[in-house]
Protein backbone atom coordinates (compact mmCIF):
# COMPACT_ATOMS: atom_id res chain seq x y z
CA UNK A 1 0.00 0.00 0.00
CA UNK A 2 2.49 2.46 0.87
CA UNK A 3 4.18 1.96 -2.74
CA UNK A 4 1.10 3.81 -3.89
CA UNK A 5 0.47 5.85 -0.45
CA UNK A 6 -2.74 8.20 -2.50
CA UNK A 7 -4.14 5.27 -3.02
CA UNK A 8 -4.41 4.58 0.93
CA UNK A 9 -7.52 6.51 1.45
CA UNK A 10 -9.90 4.84 -0.73
CA UNK A 11 -8.82 1.42 -0.80
CA UNK A 12 -7.71 0.84 3.03
CA UNK A 13 -9.48 1.80 6.57
CA UNK A 14 -6.19 1.16 8.25
CA UNK A 15 -2.42 0.20 7.41
CA UNK A 16 -0.05 -1.71 9.99
CA UNK A 17 3.80 -1.32 8.30
CA UNK A 18 6.02 -3.30 9.56
CA UNK A 19 10.03 -3.11 9.91
CA UNK A 20 9.38 -0.97 6.20
CA UNK A 21 11.53 -0.10 3.58
CA UNK A 22 10.48 2.87 2.73
CA UNK A 23 12.96 5.56 1.60
CA UNK A 24 14.22 4.72 -2.25
CA UNK A 25 16.71 7.46 -1.98
CA UNK A 26 18.89 6.59 0.54
CA UNK A 27 18.50 2.64 0.85
CA UNK A 28 21.41 1.62 0.03
CA UNK A 29 23.13 3.47 2.29
CA UNK A 30 21.97 1.83 5.53
CA UNK A 31 22.88 -1.46 6.68
CA UNK A 32 22.41 -4.35 4.50
CA UNK A 33 20.29 -2.03 1.49
CA UNK A 34 24.14 -2.11 -1.02
CA UNK A 35 22.94 -5.43 -1.38
CA UNK A 36 19.60 -4.83 -2.62
CA UNK A 37 20.74 -2.38 -5.58
CA UNK A 38 20.90 -5.55 -7.89
CA UNK A 39 17.09 -5.71 -6.96
CA UNK A 40 15.97 -2.54 -6.78
CA UNK A 41 18.49 -0.34 -8.56
CA UNK A 42 21.20 2.10 -7.97
CA UNK A 43 19.54 5.78 -6.31
CA UNK A 44 22.60 7.57 -7.06
CA UNK A 45 22.30 7.02 -11.05
CA UNK A 46 19.50 7.58 -13.56
CA UNK A 47 17.70 4.81 -11.85
CA UNK A 48 16.31 7.41 -9.12
CA UNK A 49 13.44 8.34 -11.83
CA UNK A 50 11.72 5.08 -11.44
CA UNK A 51 12.82 4.78 -7.95
CA UNK A 52 11.31 8.06 -6.97
CA UNK A 53 7.47 7.05 -8.64
CA UNK A 54 7.31 4.58 -5.93
CA UNK A 55 9.51 5.52 -3.14
CA UNK A 56 6.68 6.00 0.05
CA UNK A 57 9.10 8.45 1.70
CA UNK A 58 8.87 11.03 -1.44
CA UNK A 59 5.36 10.41 -2.24
CA UNK A 60 3.77 11.31 0.62
CA UNK A 61 1.35 14.52 0.31
CA UNK A 62 -0.07 17.10 2.46
CA UNK A 63 -3.31 17.57 0.78
CA UNK A 64 -3.72 13.82 0.84
CA UNK A 65 -5.89 12.29 3.75
CA UNK A 66 -3.97 9.03 4.66
CA UNK A 67 -5.90 6.19 6.49
CA UNK A 68 -4.61 5.78 10.24
CA UNK A 69 -1.20 4.10 10.29
CA UNK A 70 0.55 2.06 12.86
CA UNK A 71 4.26 2.46 12.10
CA UNK A 72 6.28 -1.04 13.80
CA UNK A 73 10.11 -1.24 13.57
CA UNK A 74 12.71 -2.48 15.36
CA UNK A 75 15.86 -0.72 16.79
CA UNK A 76 18.00 -4.17 16.43
CA UNK A 77 16.85 -4.71 12.90
CA UNK A 78 19.91 -5.80 10.75
CA UNK A 79 18.47 -5.40 7.60
CA UNK A 80 16.02 -2.66 6.83
CA UNK A 81 17.63 0.50 9.39
CA UNK A 82 14.65 1.28 11.72
CA UNK A 83 15.87 4.96 10.51
CA UNK A 84 13.06 4.05 7.29
CA UNK A 85 10.02 4.03 9.86
CA UNK A 86 11.13 7.09 12.05
CA UNK A 87 11.39 9.07 8.70
CA UNK A 88 8.15 8.49 7.96
CA UNK A 89 6.75 8.50 10.97
CA UNK A 90 8.55 12.15 11.00
CA UNK A 91 7.35 13.40 7.86
CA UNK A 92 3.98 12.23 8.43
CA UNK A 93 3.56 14.03 11.78
CA UNK A 94 5.25 16.73 9.66
CA UNK A 95 2.39 16.84 7.30
CA UNK A 96 -0.18 17.03 9.89
CA UNK A 97 -1.23 13.46 9.94
CA UNK A 98 -0.47 13.13 13.86
CA UNK A 99 -3.61 12.15 15.15
CA UNK A 100 -3.81 9.32 12.50
CA UNK A 101 -0.10 8.59 12.81
CA UNK A 102 1.34 5.62 15.53
CA UNK A 103 4.61 4.28 16.24
CA UNK A 104 6.25 1.20 18.00
CA UNK A 105 9.74 0.55 17.88
CA UNK A 106 10.39 -2.82 19.60
CA UNK A 107 14.15 -2.05 21.96
CA UNK A 108 14.85 -5.93 20.80
CA UNK A 109 14.39 -8.13 17.99
CA UNK A 110 15.74 -8.06 14.55
CA UNK A 111 14.13 -7.75 11.10
CA UNK A 112 11.41 -9.56 12.14
CA UNK A 113 10.17 -7.26 14.77
CA UNK A 114 10.37 -9.16 17.75
CA UNK A 115 13.18 -11.21 19.90
CA UNK A 116 10.69 -14.58 21.21
CA UNK A 117 7.72 -15.56 21.17
CA UNK A 118 6.13 -13.47 23.72
CA UNK A 119 7.62 -10.39 21.70
CA UNK A 120 5.75 -11.99 18.70
CA UNK A 121 2.83 -12.16 20.92
CA UNK A 122 2.55 -8.47 21.67
CA UNK A 123 3.67 -7.07 18.05
CA UNK A 124 0.62 -9.62 16.61
CA UNK A 125 -1.68 -8.35 19.24
CA UNK A 126 -0.71 -4.44 19.41
CA UNK A 127 -1.30 -5.05 15.70
CA UNK A 128 -4.60 -6.42 15.30
CA UNK A 129 -5.89 -4.20 18.55
CA UNK A 130 -5.04 -1.20 16.48
CA UNK A 131 -6.69 -2.23 13.30
CA UNK A 132 -9.87 -3.46 15.29
CA UNK A 133 -9.82 -0.11 17.18
CA UNK A 134 -9.44 1.79 14.57
CA UNK A 135 -12.40 -0.32 12.29
CA UNK A 136 -14.57 -0.49 14.45
CA UNK A 137 -14.66 2.87 14.94
CA UNK A 138 -14.90 3.93 11.59
CA UNK A 139 -17.66 1.42 11.63
CA UNK A 140 -19.72 3.43 13.78
CA UNK A 141 -18.99 6.27 12.24
CA UNK A 142 -16.65 8.16 14.62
Amino acid sequence: MLARPTAGSTLFGAIVCQVPLLDMRRFHKLLAGASWMGEYGDPDTDDWSFLQRYSPYHNLDEATAYPPILVTTSTRDDRVHPGHARKLVSKLLDLGKGPSTFYYENIEGGHGGAANNKQRAFMSTLAYSFLEQTLASKNRGE
